[in-house]
């Protein structure tokens, strides 16, 4: 008990130190404890051939191990790509659904730039990996409003520097309506007008062409406005 104590207070030994103090402990302890720890030491360390080396040596001698070796980390890597995604699973329903396996931190669809319609695949980012690899197991291939999700783990190694940029915007779809409008009811110039009414008659005199070849006798209205008014010359009295 001594020894023990002695360790206990004293500051941690060398090697050699350490070495010598087994000897003594060896030659203090008993037939029957020197075959114990035989036997436990048999039974923790393995046997290596000759022809490999030893990672760990022990300090009171006897064969060398091995160390085990080290799994790969697996991936860590907590961005989720989510494709097929159905009309209508867009970001507010997303989030409101993949919260409940944890925070999300980033949530992003692609989108039509000039329309802001969905491409169907989006991306989401997790505060925990372990979430984002729960929800790749759960909800791959899952059936949602006849579409079979796909959702895969992103390696970091993989993932775009850029691909979060403008994650918060929403797309604001274009008016195709109120652009046509805008362009029919423009102001135009007189060689802009011209070209307009061109156009029109063009077409009018196909048309009528057309009416005649069936054999309909029906006389076409005339198109007003196809002549631009000539400006009209103001005299100054001197």
């Amino acid at each position: 008990m001594m020894f023990y104590n002695d360790i206990a207070q004293s500051p941690p030994p060398g090697r050699s130190a350490i070495v010598s103090r087994l000897s003594v402990v060896k030659s203090e302890m008993g037939t029957k404890a020197k075959k114990a720890m035989k036997k436990n030491m048999k039974r923790v360390t393995a046997k290596i051939k000759p022809s490999e080396g030893a990672d760990f040596l022990p300090l009171a001698g006897g064969p060398g191990r091995k160390l085990p070796e080290l799994k790969p980390l697996e991936n860590t890597s907590p961005v989720l790509y989510i494709g097929r995604i159905p009309h209508g699973f867009y970001e507010k329903e997303m989030e409101a659904y993949f919260a409940q396996f944890g925070t999300i931190k980033r949530l992003r669809i692609a989108r039509n730039k000039k329309t802001g319609k969905s491409r169907h695949f989006g991306f989401i980012e997790f505060e925990s990996p372990e979430v984002a690899k729960i929800v790749a197991d759960t909800m791959h291939n899952y059936l949602l409003f006849e579409h079979l999700l796909q959702v895969y783990v992103i390696p970091l190694e993989n993932v775009h520097p850029r691909l979060w940029k403008g994650f918060n915007y929403r797309y604001k779809p274009l008016d195709s309506l109120q652009i046509e409008r805008e362009r029919h009811d423009k102001e135009r110039t007189l060689e802009e007008h011209k070209k307009l009414v061109d156009r029109v008659m063009k077409r009018d005199k196909k048309r009528r062409k057309r009416i005649e070849a069936a054999g309909i006798d029906y006389e076409c209205p005339e198109i007003v406005g196809n002549l631009q008014p000539a400006p009209k010359k103001i005299k100054f009295e001197d």
